[in-house]
């Protein structure tokens, strides 16, 4: 539905133009947006971050350029916790969540873009863009994208809107036809791009951006004296962080009936990482101490992980966008652990098709793979030359170059309080 007026900005009092009245000499602001739902968007928007940071005063970065990284969710008119919401999506109701996911505005009715969403929930972003007019605005999650073309709209501020999804598909809420970039990690990604009908100029494969550190190999041997690692092992980490709580109920389920079974691995010494759950992290080392366990070891909280990685051997872990996108960089060949749903069965089913990681569904099968690679370890060979097609470290530093060639290149806009329109054939069947 479009609105009457186009490109003209919302009225507004002598008052709001004063107090929103931008500083002539601020520093130029590139907006990072994410939402707090889960940690892999964060991740992304601050790999983005860093990058631009590396980056001034080179490939169109402005020298003194302000970067605010902002979670979209604090802009909201009704506060709430987005990890809480989204593990509501990850109990019982997991199954009508993936189907929802999978079918829902995937077809040939698609969503555009609107100011609706923005004028009801999110007024205090409309007001953030006035005051801060970014040179573009870069998003990690569907939410964000959307907020942000409705702002665009209701302003009449340009800006370009670069859509980075974390994942490996795209699901149908993005707002296709008023972004001006997607930053995809793949070209099966672009080809469910372009039934939707976006340019092919508006289509980059560059990869998922993750934090600094995996762009060069550093020394194996420091690097696992530093972590206290043995030597002459296979290590095994077991990335058990959580963020969403009930995903990974289910995953610590699993490798906990796992481990009785992990002394029989002579040759593996198995590195637990609770991330900042210090409560588990203390229930495990009970367990390894009752169990007598000699070849394991927690850690706390890893500030370098890219460090760790290109250490270890393999690692066992969720089928997360950006978990995984890290151990790609990392040349880390996977086991990913446990029924996925959503974007995260998109996530597995590309990586197994490409050869480059393992599936286990329950702890039987991990234990049976653990054996397989404890007696054959150049198996793991195998998955790396495979990972190879997928492994783009310096995605971030791609992203911020493409989105820089864009600020100032005004595209024509509409506006509209909800649009939908028609795409093509759908480019694959889920």
């Amino acid at each position: 539905m479009p609105e009457q007026e186009q490109n003209t900005p919302e009225p507004r009092t002598e008052a709001d133009g004063a107090a929103m009245a931008p500083d002539t000499a601020a520093r130029p602001v590139i907006t990072i947006m994410h939402a707090s739902v889960g940690s892999g968007h964060k991740a992304a928007a601050n790999a983005v971050a860093q990058a631009i940071d590396r980056m001034r005063g080179t490939c169109g970065v402005p020298a003194d350029v302000e970067v605010d990284v902002i979670d979209i969710l604090d802009f909201g008119r009704i506060k709430f916790d987005g990890n809480k919401t989204a593990a509501s999506f990850t109990g019982a109701t997991r199954p009508i969540y993936d189907i929802a996911w999978r079918y829902t505005l995937t077809g040939r009715v698609l969503w555009g873009g609107g100011t609706g969403w923005s004028r009801v929930m999110f007024p205090a972003f409309n007001e953030y863009i006035e005051s801060k007019r970014p040179l573009a605005v870069i998003a990690t999650h569907i939410t964000a994208a959307n907020v942000a073309v409705g702002a665009r709209m209701i302003t009449g501020f340009e800006y370009p809107i670069v859509c980075i999804p974390t994942d490996y598909e795209i699901e149908g809420w993005w707002p296709h036809k008023e972004t001006d970039l997607f930053c995809v990690a793949t070209e099966y990604m672009a080809e469910t791009l372009r039934p939707r009908l976006v340019e092919e100029s508006r289509i980059s494969i560059t990869g998922i951006p993750v934090r600094g550190g995996f762009e060069s190999p550093s020394d194996r041997s420091e690097d696992r004296g530093r972590f206290g690692i043995p030597e002459d092992k296979t290590v095994v980490l077991v990335m058990a962080g959580a963020s969403l709580p009930q995903p990974y109920v289910r995953f610590r389920a699993a490798i906990e009936q796992t481990l009785p079974f992990l002394r029989r691995f002579e040759n593996m010494h198995f590195v637990f990482l609770p991330g900042r759950d210090r409560e588990y992290a203390e229930r495990l080392r009970r367990i390894f101490e009752a169990m007598k366990l000699e070849n394991v070891m927690v850690m706390d909280y890893v500030e370098d992980m890219a460090s760790l990685m290109t250490a270890s051997d393999v690692a066992i872990l969720k089928s997360g966008g950006l978990a995984v996108t890290e151990c790609l960089c990392a040349r880390l060949p996977m086991i990913l652990l446990g029924r996925s749903y959503g974007q995260e069965k998109a996530n597995t089913t590309m990586l197994t098709g490409f050869g480059a990681c393992m599936h286990a569904t329950t702890a039987r099968e991990l234990i049976t793979t653990l054996n397989r690679i404890h007696g054959h370890p150049e198996t793991l060979k195998a998955l790396l030359v495979n990972a190879e097609a997928l492994r783009c470290p310096h995605a971030a530093e791609d992203i911020v170059e493409q989105t820089m060639g864009l600020v100032g290149t005004p595209r024509p806009r509409e506006r509209h309080f909800a649009e939908f329109y028609w795409g093509g054939k759908p480019a694959h069947t889920r």
